[in-house]
């Protein structure tokens, strides 16, 4: 294993009696790097992270960190910020952390200063005496996350790391999230069903569905694979005649493909601009009137679509 991959999984496979939550996975993950895991919710997300972090044992396959097998690794190697919240629920902010660099065994006068620092990073120093039954939703998660890295694990894996959160805690968090590879050179593993969290903060993303891993790369590339150009969403008067009007569209040059999403047709076009009174007399050819048009660039959620035929939350 060369010196900058710091997690690896080779031909890993999960059962859980019948169902195949994870089928021959391979990936590899570089040191101080944010890889993010994109898919829908029971894509099998949690369970690959799971197995990475030695919580779960692949039913075939193996999983290594730093060169050694998952379960020779230190535990404080890593920290965890799990989906469900974990948190003592009359403890204060302080008393959770402190308590949580005690298991791990942090000095005492390193401990109060981390402690500190990481209150006042995650907008917490307000509450560091409240109890934990007193906090908000976003204050919880924040706190969550604080547990998991008070240790100052080298990997930091985040489960869904802003179900639930509103805008200005999701702020809070991603800026942490890469202040911890930007300033303290961790790396963060997360997974999502959010493709402007992937997107936004991932250096590298894993799409996963059915167990499977369908891509691997940067936002960027995953974005330019489908294709350069633009994506017109539109909806139209009758739906029952969608098949007659993909089948005009499609033949259209320089239009990539045209699928279907619920009651929508999304066309992706090179210079759709330019093509918008074409494409919409072409509609009008059946019969169809177009009710409402969008345009907009490629993003993660066309590359889903591409890959899979679905959109990424049904």
């Amino acid at each position: 294993m060369t010196d900058d991959i710091i997690m690896e999984a080779r031909d890993v496979t999960r059962d859980f009696g019948d169902f195949r939550a994870v089928e021959n996975l391979n990936l590899k993950i570089k040191k101080g790097e944010v890889f993010g895991f994109l898919g829908p919710n029971g894509a099998g997300k949690t369970t690959t992270i799971n197995m990475m972090v030695g919580l779960l044992r692949p039913t075939s396959g193996q999983i290594f960190i730093g060169g050694e097998s998952v379960e020779k690794v230190e535990k404080g190697t890593i920290g965890i910020c799990p989906q469900e919240l974990v948190l003592w629920d009359f403890l204060t902010c302080k008393e959770s952390l402190m308590l949580m660099g005690d298991m791990y065994q942090v000095p005492k006068e390193e401990l109060k200063f981390r402690v500190q620092k990481l209150l006042d990073d995650l907008f917490l120093q307000d509450k560091a005496n409240t109890v934990v039954t007193q906090l908000s939703g976003g204050m919880k998660r924040r706190l969550n996350l604080a547990m998991a890295v008070v240790h100052q694990p080298d990997i930091v894996v985040l489960d869904e790391p802003s179900e639930g959160l509103d805008p200005q805690s999701r702020r809070v968090l991603w800026n942490y999230i890469r202040s911890l590879r930007d300033d303290e050179g961790k790396t963060v593993i997360l997974t999502t069903h959010l493709m402007d969290e992937a997107d936004r903060l991932s250096d590298r993303i894993a799409i996963i569905d059915h167990g499977k891993l369908l891509r691997l790369d940067t936002p960027t590339n995953l974005k330019k694979e489908i294709g350069e150009g633009d994506v017109v969403e539109m909806k139209l008067s009758n739906p029952d005649k969608k098949q007659e009007v993909i089948s005009i569209l499609e033949d259209m040059p320089d239009v990539h493909s045209v699928v279907e999403i619920e009651d929508a047709l999304n066309v992706r076009a090179l210079d759709a601009v330019s093509k918008l009174p074409q494409i919409i007399d072409r509609v009008e050819t059946t019969g169809v009137h177009v009710l409402d048009l969008s345009i907009r660039q490629n993003t993660l959620e066309d590359v889903f679509i591409d890959l899979t035929g679905t959109g990424l939350r049904e």
